[in-house]
C-alpha cells in the first residue's frame, strides 16, 4: 500500500483568500474579545469568549484541511492529549500507553488517570503490539517515540486495535501532518502539540486534536469548553502565522536532518545514533512504509554527560533547550530530565539553517572535544 502523501499546502494558504470580498485584509485578524452582542434570543451565533472565536476557528479550518478531519485547538500540545484522554476513558477502562513516549503523558495517566479508576498500563515503542490489544478500551501510541525515535507499525496496530473493539489515539507531534498521518494510516485521533514545527518560532504554546469520529469530537470540545482550556485568540493567531510557513521550513529541516545524520553517524565521537532515514536504521524499512519524510529529530550518544554538554554548549548554531521544532536548531541531554537514557543521549532538533553552515559548526564542536 502506498505511503499516505501530505495535503497540498498551496492550497492551505489560500484557503481563507478565496472567501474573501473587496477590501477585506489578507492577512487573518485578531478577534481579541470575550464578550459579543447579543439583542434579543440567541440565534445560535458566537455567544462567550469560553466557546467562541472567529481566530481560532480559524486555524481550527486549516489544521482540519491539513488532518483532513475535523479540528480543535488547545492552549499545548499536553492540553490536547488530555482532553482526548479525558474524552475516551472513564472508571473502569484500561488504556494503553507507551513507556518510552513523552514522560509528560506518562505522568498525566499515572497521576490522574489511575486514581479516577483507570487501569493503565505500559509497553516500549518497538514491542507495542507483543501481548496484543484484547480488553484495552483506548490505546494511546507514539511514533517516532519522544526521545528515542523508536518506531511501531500504525497500520497494523490500528487493524489490531479494532479487531480488539479498542480505539486508537496517535501522538504525531514529531512528525506533523506533512511528514506522517495516522487518521490515514488507521487511527481513531490524531493529537500534536503545534508549540514544536507548526508553530515553528519558539514563541507560542498550542495543541490540537483531529478525529473523523463525532462522539469523541463532541465529548472533546465540551472538555475544553466545560473545562475551560481554551486557546488564546493571540496565541492562535501566532500559530496560524506558523502554518503558513510549515511546508517550507519542514521540507528544509527534514533535508538537511538527512545530510547531518550520515554525517554525524560517521563520527568517531558518536557511539550511536538514531534517525530513521538512515538506511542503517532499525526502523528504516518501516520508516518508508509509513512516513513521507524522516523528519528533522536526530538522536545521538556520546561518550558522557559532560561530553554532551560540551558538545551542545560549544556549537554557536545549536540552542541549548527544551521542547523542539523552531527554526533554530536546538538540543539537549535527555537523561537531566529522567527519561531513560544513557547520560550522553542527545537529542538534535535540525531547524532552518544552512546545512553546510550548520554541520561546520557541529563538527568543528565535536572535533574540539578530542583535542
Amino acid at each position: 500500500m502506498d505511503t499516505p502523501t501530505a495535503p497540498k499546502s498551496g492550497a492551505m494558504l489560500h484557503l481563507r483568500g478565496n472567501t474573501l470580498t473587496e477590501g477585506e485584509p489578507v492577512a487573518l485578524p485578531l478577534t481579541q474579545s470575550s464578550m459579543y452582542h447579543l439583542p434579543g434570543d440567541w440565534t445560535g451565533g458566537p455567544s462567550y469568549g469560553r466557546a467562541d472565536n472567529a481566530t481560532w476557528e480559524h486555524l481550527e479550518h486549516v489544521l482540519g484541511y491539513l488532518e483532513d478531519a475535523p479540528a480543535l485547538a488547545y492552549p499545548s500540545g499536553m492540553a490536547a492529549i488530555s482532553a482526548a484522554l479525558f474524552a475516551t476513558v472513564k472508571a473502569g477502562s484500561k488504556l494503553l500507553i507507551p513507556s518510552d513516549g513523552y514522560y509528560v503523558t506518562r505522568r498525566l495517566s499515572e497521576r490522574f488517570l489511575q486514581q479516577l479508576g483507570v487501569e493503565v498500563q505500559q509497553r516500549p515503542t518497538t514491542a507495542f503490539a507483543e501481548g496484543g490489544f484484547d480488553g484495552f478500551d483506548v490505546v494511546f501510541a507514539e511514533t517516532p517515540s519522544n526521545p528515542g525515535l523508536d518506531l511501531c507499525d500504525l497500520r497494523a496496530i490500528a487493524e489490531a486495535v479494532h479487531a480488539a473493539g479498542g480505539l486508537l489515539i496517535v501522538d504525531n507531534t514529531t512528525m506533523t501532518p506533512l511528514g506522517q498521518r495516522p487518521l490515514e494510516l488507521g487511527a481513531d485521533v490524531v493529537v500534536a502539540s503545534d508549540t514544536k514545527a507548526p508553530g515553528g518560532h519558539s514563541d507560542v504554546l498550542m495543541g490540537h486534536l483531529a478525529t473523523r469520529n463525532a462522539d469523541v469530537l463532541q465529548a472533546a470540545r465540551e472538555w475544553r469548553q466545560f473545562g475551560g482550556g481554551i486557546p488564546g485568540p493571540q496565541e492562535a493567531w501566532l500559530a496560524h502565522r506558523g502554518l503558513e510557513t510549515l511546508e517550507v521550513r519542514f521540507e528544509r529541516m527534514c533535508s538537511t536532518a538527512e545530510v547531518l545524520a550520515e554525517r554525524l553517524a560517521a563520527h568517531p565521537l558518536v557511539q550511536a545514533i538514531r534517525f530513521p532515514g538512515l538506511k542503517s536504521d532499525s526502523s528504516h524499512a518501516l520508516a518508508k512504509q509509513q512516513m513521507a519524510r524522516f523528519g528533522f529529530l536526530i538522536s545521538i550518544t556520546l561518550d558522557s554527560a559532560e561530553q554532551a554538554d560540551a558538545f551542545i554548549n560549544g556549537c554557536p548554531l545549536i540552542r541549548s533547550a527544551t521542547s523542539f521544532g523552531g527554526v533554530h536548531t536546538s538540543a539537549e541531554r535527555r537523561a537531566r530530565w529522567g527519561d531513560a537514557v544513557a547520560p550522553g543521549f542527545i537529542r538534535i532538533s535540525v531547524g532552518t539553517e544552512p546545512a553546510e553552515e550548520l554541520w561546520s559548526a557541529m563538527a568543528a564542536s565535536l572535533d574540539a572535544l578530542q583535542t
